[in-house]
């Protein structure tokens, strides 16, 4: 049975030393598991034997993969003294026509790294640039739909309400669910060292409230509807609709960016209230089974717990989240080539931005309004 497994043999002849190459040199064999650290190690021993004849007869196959271990372990050059086959020879001669030599490292010096610095600041300012351009031209916009409602585009505002808040009701309600019911039971491990499970309610019902509601749905909807509003605009980038909508003299702010951010504002505060009450029925399951706290007690004290004020707080960052996700997701939709790559690095940039701007302003509020509600 002829042997497969491509090896490297070293053997001692009067002429000096050779290295045979036996077995199949393809990728289907090199790519086998140990065989590739095996021939790897057998190459990396004969380095110390510059003058060692190479003998390549024996070998059962040789396709590009096998030439090219070869042709890198020999430098990029003809050994001086090689042994081949015509058909060994011609498949050298191609791989050593068409090899690059991978350029060297070469580290970074602390001027490129101030160029670079320079660079980030210089797309950050384009960007920042774009977005309050956008942010203008919303403003006209609305000021236009002010003067001439009957004209508003409301059956894409409608259309955008039901495919950004109702349709993610499920998934919102089911996530805010099961974060009430971890935040609960944790939180009621350490109340209870201190006999203090009642205080449960105050701790679940200011954070779901204040806190956790808003930002919870915010970052789903970010990665759910922000997304599909970059991928949505970004295809139509693609297809050209925006160079026919301008063609046409189609205001692309009136038509695409209002009514998305007119209903991500109107629908993000529903969400909010959806995902907060859902994440308030999963703390207050849990914290029945664990503490024992009945749900007509959690819902009495609640009330008592936390101030209305931090209701009317989180409506309000929940506004502010909604439009800024809306925004985002169009700004880096009006940025998209017309290429599918652009397309796919829009959207992965909007979801990324989106959270990472509502993670800031949630920050910010808290600064903020640090003495309203608590």
């Amino acid at each position: 049975m002829e042997e497969t497994v491509p090896r490297i043999a070293r053997e001692s002849a009067p002429q000096g030393p050779v290295a045979r190459t036996l077995g199949r040199w393809t990728a289907a064999q090199l790519t086998m598991p140990g065989v590739w650290s095996a021939v790897e190690a057998s190459l990396a021993a004969l380095k110390a034997e510059p003058g060692i004849r190479w003998d390549l007869r024996d070998l059962q196959r040789l396709d590009h993969l096998g030439a090219q271990a070869l042709w890198n372990h020999w430098g990029h050059q003809w050994p001086a003294q090689l042994e081949v086959l015509p058909d060994q020879r011609a498949m050298l001669e191609r791989v050593a026509r068409f090899a690059v030599v991978p350029p060297p490292y070469r580290r970074r010096t602390l001027w490129e790294y101030f160029l670079g610095l320079g660079e980030l600041l210089f797309k950050l300012t384009d960007h920042l640039q774009d977005l309050l351009r956008l942010i203008g031209q919303l403003m006209l916009d609305l000021m236009r739909l002010v003067r001439a409602p009957r004209d508003g585009p409301w059956r894409d505002v409608t259309g955008h309400i039901f495919h950004i808040g109702a349709t993610a009701l499920p998934i919102t309600a089911l996530v805010g669910f099961l974060i009430g019911v971890v935040l609960a039971y944790l939180t009621s491990q350490q109340l209870r060292l201190f006999g203090a499970e009642i205080y449960i309610v105050n701790i679940l019902g200011l954070s779901l409230i204040r806190e956790l509601g808003p930002v919870l749905a915010a970052v789903l909807i970010a990665g759910r509807s922000g997304s599909a509003i970059t991928a949505q605009i970004g295809v139509m980038r693609v297809t050209e609709e925006l160079d026919a909508m301008r063609v046409m003299g189609i205001p692309q702010g009136f038509r695409l960016v209002m009514p998305r951010a007119m209903a991500m504002a109107l629908a993000m505060p529903l969400i909010t209230l959806w995902t907060t009450i859902a994440a308030l029925v999963g703390g207050m399951l849990a914290a029945d089974i664990v503490l024992g706290i009945t749900p007509s007690y959690f819902i009495n004290n609640l009330p008592r717990a936390v101030m209305v004020s931090n209701l009317w707080l989180a409506m309000g960052k929940s506004v502010v989240f909604g439009l800024l996700i809306a925004l985002i997701g169009c700004h880096y939709g009006l940025r998209v080539k017309p290429n599918t790559e652009s397309l796919g690095q829009g959207t992965t940039a909007s979801v990324v931005t989106s959270i990472t701007v509502v993670i800031l302003i949630d920050a910010l509020f808290a600064v903020i309004f640090k003495n309203i509600g608590i």
